[in-house]
């Protein structure tokens, strides 16, 4: 009985020394994710700061996470300027229309490059990899899109980028994972191969679809180099091409937008109010897909 009590003993005495063990390096995670998420949300609230401090804040450069002399003016000019509606709804058509042409067009290849009986699959996937390691270059790849009437259409924002190979490789991957006996039960009872992939794979690729299709969204949103170079109309300027044109010093809204108001803005509340109004919309869409995006990405890694 004394040998039980002191086993026991023993055994307690481990097991908490484990938990203050495992104790202490949770302490040390949470506050290495703490120290990272400062890190990463500096910027941002800085920027806030900036776009909603007063002008004499500003001047003496005494911002840092949170505002001084709070003051919307720069917000109030920006949503006066009929440009940036302007591109928000251009940014907004290129963003939409983008992932949908680039989700049909990935889902498909991936699905397809993904089946083992397809001739010549290896063939298309090799020449898909080569464009990872291999471009035309900017000015062949300008004359192909002036080649084909794209010049000054959004279209040229997100069609001559429309697969990316690295998302193409994710999803083919995901799709080789789905167990065949599913495919093949479906087939046994007379489904063709678009039942297949429109009644089984689809529902069940989500997780990935979602993943795939925010990676895109965000490019998207973020394009402002392919903008630059197919886009000389401003009325069709995207929101980054538009704030980037505002960095560089150009003048904001033909210098009219709010000029009634009375009130003097500084150039740096501006730029910066006008980062914020670039950033928070697709910020917004990360919580809804978040729960699809941590599964999608997870999926494949963990086998048995």
């Amino acid at each position: 009985m004394a040998r039980a009590n002191k086993k026991e003993a023993a055994l307690e005495s481990m097991s908490s020394g484990v938990k203050q063990k495992f104790g202490a390096l949770d302490v040390i995670i949470y506050v290495l994710l703490v120290v990272v998420a400062i890190i990463c949300l500096y910027p941002f609230l800085n920027v806030l700061a900036y776009s909603m401090s007063g002008y004499n804040a500003v001047l003496s450069q005494r911002v840092t996470w949170y505002p001084i002399d709070i003051d919307f003016s720069a917000y109030e000019r920006i949503l006066k300027d009929r440009q940036i509606w302007q591109s928000m709804w251009a940014t907004v058509q290129v963003t939409v229309l983008g992932t949908g042409l680039s989700l049909v067009l990935t889902t498909a290849a991936a699905y397809a490059l993904s089946r083992m009986y397809l001739p010549g699959r290896t063939i298309f996937s090799a020449l898909m990899l080569f464009t990872m390691y291999f471009g035309g270059g900017i000015i062949p790849t300008f004359l192909v899109v002036k080649g084909v009437g794209l010049i000054d259409k959004l279209a040229s924002v997100y069609v001559p980028v429309a697969v990316s190979v690295y998302n193409f490789i994710i999803m083919r991957t995901f799709f080789r994972d789905l167990p065949e006996s599913l495919e093949e039960a479906a087939m046994i009872d007379g489904a063709t191969e678009m039942q297949v992939l429109f009644r089984i794979v689809l529902p069940l690729s989500l997780p990935i679809i979602a993943t795939i299709g925010l990676f895109y969204a965000v490019s998207y949103w973020n394009e402002y180099f392919t903008a630059m170079l197919y886009i000389s109309d401003a009325s069709k300027y995207t929101l980054q091409l538009r704030l980037r044109t505002l960095l560089i010093g150009t003048q904001f809204g033909g210098g009219d937008a709010g000029g009634d108001s009375g009130v003097q803005v500084m150039t740096q509340s501006l730029k910066m109010a006008s980062v914020a109004v670039a950033t928070i919309p697709i910020l917004i869409v990360y919580p809804w897909l978040q729960k699809y995006f941590v599964k999608g990405m997870m999926i494949g890694s963990v086998k048995g």
